[in-house]
């Protein structure tokens, strides 16, 4: 059964990252142009101001690169930087759990975003097509791991 379930691994991340930069996009989509429920009086952002309208331009373009997986990492590494940002400054300040300041999504996405720092984008991303181009390993797999993979 596990040995199913690790070959299941790669694809499972990849649906994860997925998932969470879709969501983390669709937040930044509703700041700046408040679409999709967007903000409170259903307009966006005002243009420029710190820290909204940035953390809303980090939620879009950042969510949407870990989306594609197109530099998941670096992408990732700013997100979850921009929601430990956001926890610390603008939630924590109210309280220190998020159940009691409304900080649990800036909290979920900030680990989120650092475990795809680490795991890399998993099996489906535009990163593993140019890397298998120029020869090099895919992010996140190293030579041993997918010489392992292959003789499974």
């Amino acid at each position: 059964m596990s040995i199913r379930l690790n070959r299941a691994q790669p694809y499972a991340l990849a649906l994860f990252r997925v998932v969470i930069g879709f969501l983390f996009a669709c937040h930044g989509a509703a700041s700046l142009f408040g679409v999709l429920g967007g903000s409170a009086g259903g307009g966006s952002v005002p243009t420029g101001t710190w820290p909204g309208w940035y953390a809303a331009v980090i939620q879009l373009v950042g969510g949407t690169l870990v989306a594609l997986g197109l530099g998941t990492r670096v992408a990732a590494l700013i997100s979850s930087g921009s929601m430990a940002y956001a926890y610390f400054k603008v939630h924590q300040p109210e309280s220190l759990f998020p159940l009691q300041n409304g900080g649990e999504a800036s909290a979920v996405f900030c680990w989120a975003f650092l475990l795809l720092v680490f795991t890399g984008p998993g099996a489906v991303a535009v990163d593993r097509l140019f890397s298998s181009r120029d020869g090099s390993e895919p992010e996140g797999e190293p030579a041993r791991e997918k010489a392992r993979t292959v003789s499974v």
